[in-house]
């Protein structure tokens, strides 16, 4: 689960609507909240997210600091792809990261442990 949006029980925290909404009001706010989670983490990652509510995203995590901008980067550690509608799913916790993975929904490619630390965080 990406976004943490589920309590103990399974009722819902939050819920997003857009790519967009979490990647500006939510990842960047939750991350930031506890820079030690971060600790030792040196990661930038190209999300790529199709479809109408899509885009191309950056989330850089350095120095226990994380950033989100819109846009692209050369050799992202990790790249990510992945339709809008599943993004959403996957950030609502209605979709876990290893069923879009194994299903096809979500394509990754890059650095296999950095990946999992990143699932640690709710980032994939």
């Amino acid at each position: 689960m990406l976004g943490d949006t589920k309590a103990k029980g399974g009722k819902k925290l939050m819920s997003v609507s857009t790519p967009r909404e979490f990647m500006v009001d939510v990842l960047p706010a939750k991350l930031n909240a506890d820079p030690a989670r971060l600790a030792g983490l040196d990661v930038s990652i190209l999300l790529n997210i199709k479809g109408d509510e899509g885009g191309d995203w950056v989330i850089r995590i350095k120095e226990q600091k994380v950033e989100v901008y819109e846009g692209e980067i050369d050799k992202p550690t990790i790249n990510i792809k992945i339709k809008d509608s599943d993004y959403v799913k996957l950030v609502n916790g209605e979709l876990s990261g290893p069923r879009a993975f194994m299903t096809g929904k979500l394509k990754f490619k890059g650095d296999m442990s950095a990946a999992l630390k990143l699932q640690k965080l709710g980032i994939i």
